[in-house]
């Protein structure tokens, strides 16, 4: 087959990671795919070298920008229809609500055979203004018209897409986000060297996070648990991986509550550092106000490190309490600091919830798991058997 691959941007993200597994694993495989996506800027990184590197053609539309602009986005749609013609791909996946937007309407004026669209988190959400949750909603539904099948990366997103008038129920199947889970291996690391690096001490806790500095990342409601948690166990400290534009905004907050000795920074981290980073952590603080499938949670689960999340979309998928780790209802800062507390007073309860949570997830979120579903899926919709 020939697979286009479309996203946005090329940023260090879920999203993103998923997207260059599945042109990686497609590839590898015999397919021809082609990725495209936008110009990759932002503080967050890019994967446009990895990109590069693979065995796959990559393209970059420069009219395919992340803001929404009426003349961008006409151009943006011209251009894509235009390549889509040249190419007359089988197959046109689409990724990320910009480009499955634009991506989906240019495939289907190009008539190409198979178009598919992958929720990795509702381009609608709880962080949106009222009118703008309903211009995405608007939008989704139609183009899960043209959509042969919608792909998601955890349940919740099906449930919460047919709650919302996006499709039909038969359009989707859930295809979990997939990782080099041969990477993630706790036997690799010295994790005892890993808190050296960062100035902790084997006999403190470390409270881990893995997420852009950014508004709706959690940070906000972080802090107020590192207020609390922090000084009723003082063996605590917090470990904030990433970089982004409100990096000095909680600098400045955790300093005027007297906390910025707790936390330590590590600044932008590359893909590969993670299961090093992991390693060192006891276990992991996830407090996105949405989500898809949590990456960075199952990413901690695979180095058998327990997590500690809201209660939102994908992530009681993977978080399941007392096995896996421990739950709070969304903006309970009080219960998800009681939580860590809980789990730093038991060593023996993190091993056996970080266990338990490495052998749920190794098969199903391993990159060539999600290669062969995705494989699967294209074969049987576009020889008609699905229809």
């Amino acid at each position: 087959m020939r697979i286009v691959h479309l996203i946005t941007r090329l940023i260090i993200g879920g999203a993103q990671e998923n997207t260059v597994l599945s042109c990686e694993g497609l590839a590898a495989v015999g397919h021809e795919v082609i990725l495209m996506t936008g110009p990759t800027i932002g503080p967050e990184g890019s994967l446009v070298d990895r990109a590069n590197r693979g065995h796959y053609a990559f393209e970059e539309l420069p009219e395919l920008v992340r803001q929404i602009s009426p003349m961008s986005d006409a151009r943006a749609l011209r251009a894509l229809k235009r390549r889509f013609c040249e190419l007359k791909p089988d197959v046109v996946h689409t990724h990320s609500s910009k480009a499955g937007v634009l991506g989906r309407v240019a495939a289907r004026l190009a008539d190409v055979p198979l178009i598919v669209h992958t929720i990795h988190g509702m381009s609608f959400n709880r962080t949106q203004p009222p009118i703008v949750q309903t211009a995405y909603r608007m939008a989704e539904r139609y183009c899960a018209d043209m959509s042969h099948a919608i792909v998601c990366v955890a349940d919740a997103m099906i449930e919460q897409s047919l709650e919302a008038g996006v499709g039909r129920r038969e359009q989707y199947h859930t295809v979990r986000s997939g990782m080099e889970v041969e990477q993630f291996d706790p036997a690799r690391y010295n994790e005892q060297a890993v808190r050296a690096s960062w100035g902790i001490g084997p006999e403190e806790i470390v409270v881990g996070t893995i997420a852009r500095l950014f508004e709706n990342k959690g940070y906000e409601q972080l802090i107020d648990v590192v207020d609390f948690a922090a000084r009723r166990d003082r063996r605590l400290r917090f470990v904030w991986v990433g970089d982004g534009a409100d990096r000095f905004r909680y600098e400045g907050e955790l300093k005027r509550r007297g906390l910025r000795e707790r936390v330590v920074f590590t600044g932008l981290l590359p893909p590969t550092e993670m299961p090093r980073v992991l390693s060192g952590f006891d276990m992991l603080a996830h407090a996105s106000q949405w989500e898809g499938l949590p990456r960075a949670v199952v990413q901690a689960l695979l180095m058998e490190k327990p997590a500690v999340s809201f209660a939102i979309d994908g992530a009681p998928e993977v978080v399941i309490p007392g096995q896996t780790g421990e739950l709070a209802a969304l903006g309970d800062t009080k219960g998800f600091a009681e939580a860590i507390l809980k789990l730093a007073a038991d060593g023996d309860s993190r091993a056996r919830f970080g266990a338990n949570g490495r052998s749920r997830c190794l098969i199903p979120v391993d990159h060539r798991t999600m290669v062969a579903q995705l494989d699967s899926l294209y074969s049987t919709l576009l020889t008609g058997r699905a229809f």
